[in-house]
């Protein structure tokens, strides 16, 4: 997985906002948004009421290392933008994964 991958830029995450569809779980949001492009894209939004930084970022990396060994399951030509919400900082890295992997399917966006 590359940093091209990655969604970055304010403008790109508003647009995912504005224009895309949303769903949930206990654990996590996700918008998805068409995005014309070969590959699929992603990005993570933590708001600051989920702890610290250094809380904020344990939870950054284990949704990017769970998506990066996932991502080949992903349908192509979208970009995702995943939200945590605050009790992810309780749960496992496994759970972690069970519940991206939950958001996905039920987006419909893992590949048949």
């Amino acid at each position: 997985m590359d940093k091209k991958y990655r969604i970055r830029k304010n403008l790109e995450f508003k647009r995912v906002y504005s224009g895309g569809k949303n769903y949930w779980n206990r654990n996590l949001t996700l918008y998805i948004k068409k995005n014309n492009l070969d590959e699929s894209r992603f990005g993570i939004t933590i708001t600051k009421k989920i702890g610290n930084a250094v809380v904020r970022n344990r939870i950054r990396r284990r949704i990017k290392e769970v998506y990066r060994l996932n991502f080949h399951k992903i349908k192509d030509g979208y970009d995702l933008v995943f939200i945590p919400k605050k009790n992810v900082q309780e749960i496992s890295y496994k759970q972690l994964e069970s519940a991206m992997l939950h958001i996905l399917k039920i987006s419909n966006m893992l590949k048949d």
